[in-house]
């Protein structure tokens, strides 16, 4: 027996605050910060594989978070300008 399921989604607008923004960005900021500094630490253990694994991978994390410190940056030099 074949069944079809519809579902109904309604767009319902979201409104962003600049403290909202503010907060976002402190979040992606301190990520960066933990990511760096888990990567750094972890650094020293060449020996065990997953770990260099990880290290590899960790940046998949860390580079987004990059550019998002980028933009922050460079917003934040604008609006003082």
């Amino acid at each position: 027996m074949i069944t079809t399921a519809t579902t109904v989604t309604t767009a319902a607008a979201t409104t962003v605050t600049t403290a909202d923004v503010m907060t976002y960005s402190m979040v992606a900021v301190v990520a960066l910060i933990l990511f760096l500094a888990l990567k750094e630490i972890m650094s020293s253990e060449t020996e065990n594989r997953s770990v260099r694994n990880f290290m590899k991978g960790v940046n998949v994390a860390i580079v987004p978070l990059l550019l998002v410190f980028v933009a922050i940056v460079a917003y934040k030099v604008v609006t003082v300008i």
